[in-house]
């Protein structure tokens, strides 16, 4: 398989909700490993598709649930349901990060559990749930395929801390919309 370039805040395939999946093609097959190849190379936890250049809606993940184990796999047509309420941010616990936003992390409050229901690619349901990093980083992966980045979801000083730093790196400025996670890792780009 292959890793792809990830594209960068700016480029117009993060701002835009993807497409349902109506049929699982090789090209699907295809796209899915080189996305896990892709995180992998970039040392992420998930990856959506649109990160990719795909307009489709699937996401691959491969977090820690604890100091032991590991959960991985992939969603095809995800559904999310978040569960609980946030608790009030912490700016120290609650950092999160994005290959779209390469080096950065910013504090977000997110829901302290979450459930991911779709298809796996040969159309068997998928119920993924959990709390802590993997509650974030199946709201993380959705809000990418429904067209937010984690910045977006950012408020006051931290939004504006968010904005200047993605400006200092001039990436859009300098057109540059993609990474190549082969090359480069996220703090070098």
């Amino acid at each position: 398989m292959a890793v792809r370039p990830i594209t960068i805040i700016g480029h117009r395939a993060l701002h835009s909700p993807t497409k349902k999946v109506k049929e699982v093609t090789d090209e699907i097959r295809t796209l899915v490993a080189d996305m896990f190849d892709t995180m992998e190379a970039a040392e992420g936890v998930g990856l959506a598709a649109n990160q990719v250049g795909s307009r489709l809606r699937i996401f691959v993940y491969d977090c820690p649930v604890s100091k032991d184990e590991r959960v991985r796999g992939l969603v095809v047509n995800p559904v999310l349901e978040r569960l609980g309420a946030p608790a009030p941010l912490d700016e120290d616990e609650d950092g999160e990060g994005c290959l779209s936003v390469p080096g950065e992390w910013f504090p977000l409050a997110r829901h302290p559990r979450a459930r991911v229901t779709g298809t796996d690619l040969d159309g068997n349901e998928v119920v993924v749930e959990g709390e802590g990093l993997l509650a974030r980083c199946l709201q993380h992966e959705t809000d990418h395929l429904d067209g937010y980045l984690y910045v977006d979801r950012l408020t006051g000083p931290i939004k504006a801390e968010a904005r200047e730093a993605v400006k200092d790196r001039g990436w859009a400025a300098d057109g540059i919309l993609k990474w190549d996670p082969s090359t480069a890792k996220a703090e070098d780009v």
